[in-house]
């Protein structure tokens, strides 16, 4: 054999990762959308092990949500939690905190507000829910800071904590509608008694889109403005970026972080007061329809990006709404979670690409 033979025998490719100096605009909405298309896809696989047709599935949930106009007010009807609930994470993960909380942040709120509308029923509206959002506020602000402190002064982790108390909001709330506030006219359902229409929003026409939209779009600007145009706001994103260059620069990390997650639990919780004040009029068991988890999805699917949070808000509230339609073919809505899994798996998968090019190089075996 010659020897030209041989090297060519050993050369080969080798795939490496170089990290980008910066990431090109296209990228950036590239990586989502294909995260998106890869997650129905590999659902299609399922769908159709399961002898179903993805394309009659995904076009009967598209229909659901998108194809009437009862559809589309409940595809926002579920869109206001997640949009609350997706900005109050966004802010926690842009100083990366990972508040995995909002859900329990979410019962919290609806907790507290519930207390004001069933221990002060006789307080006319313009009172009432004024109060109800400033308790629900409270109740998932307060729940969001038991983790920061510890996270500020000990250095504790943040993930396990406010994922654990999620649990710990979730059963207090079924303590309370099993035990002491369960309605007795309910039929020994666990809910309290419904509310009286002062501790009711206001909703819009004949549907049940209530207030809340106002509050969540409020919400959106509210929290542009703060990351975009303060002081406060350039010193999340730059603890978000460097932790050394914001000590050097004589930023107060442990301030901060307690700052970011009350305001973060705060906007859970305004979720919860939403919940319980537009949609349900009462507590009850299982108020969420995991909204603080499907809010972690969609944070990282707008990158952080307040306005994009409103789209891909009401995109995931269709895919809720859409998950109902399918039950009459034979699937369970809980389809519908095991998508949002894999977008979140796709998602993360291609952070890689906007962190870092691949490149295919020539070398030695």
């Amino acid at each position: 054999m010659s020897v030209p033979q041989i090297a060519k025998k050993e050369q080969g490719f080798r795939v490496t990762l170089e990290k980008r100096g910066t990431t090109p605009y296209l990228i950036h909405f590239l990586v989502p959308v294909s995260s998106v298309v890869a997650a129905l896809l590999v659902g299609a696989i399922f769908l159709k092990a399961t002898g179903h047709s993805p394309l009659e599935i995904y076009a009967m949930m598209f229909d659901g949500a998108f194809g009437s106009m009862y559809g589309i007010s409940e595809t926002i009807v579920k869109a206001i939690p997640l949009m609350l609930t997706g900005l109050g994470v966004s802010i926690a993960f842009r100083m990366l905190l990972w508040n995995i909380g909002a859900e329990g942040q979410l019962y919290m709120g609806a907790f507290a507000a519930s207390w004001v509308a069933l221990f002060a029923p006789d307080m006319p509206g313009y009172i009432m829910l004024p109060l109800m959002f400033i308790a629900g506020f409270l109740g998932g602000a307060l729940w969001g800071l038991l983790p920061a402190i510890p996270r500020a002064f000990l250095g504790v982790n943040e993930t396990i904590t406010t994922l654990m108390l999620n649990y710990v909001a979730i059963l207090w709330v079924d303590y309370l509608v099993y035990g002491p506030w369960k309605d007795p006219k309910g039929f020994n359902f666990p809910l309290t008694a419904p509310f009286r229409d002062s501790a009711s929003l206001p909703t819009f026409g004949n549907s049940r889109v209530h207030l809340g939209l106002l509050f969540a779009l409020a919400a959106v600007v509210i929290v542009y403005v703060l990351l975009k145009h303060t002081r406060w706001g350039y010193e999340i994103r730059i603890i978000g970026e460097s932790q050394n260059a914001a000590r050097y620069a004589g930023m107060n990390i442990g301030k901060n972080i307690l700052l970011v997650m009350l305001l973060s639990g705060g906007l859970a919780g305004l979720a919860g007061m939403a919940e319980v004040s537009g949609i349900t009029h009462r507590l009850q068991h299982g108020i969420s329809s995991g909204y603080g988890y499907t809010a972690i999805i969609i944070a990282w699917l707008s990158k952080l990006n307040p306005w994009a949070i409103i789209i891909v808000s009401f995109l995931f509230g269709g895919l809720l709404v859409g998950g109902f339609s399918i039950q009459t073919s034979g699937l369970p809505s809980a389809t519908v979670f095991m998508l949002q899994g894999l977008i979140l798996f796709f998602v993360l998968g291609g952070e890689i690409l906007t962190r870092y090019r691949i490149k295919l190089q020539r070398g030695r075996k």
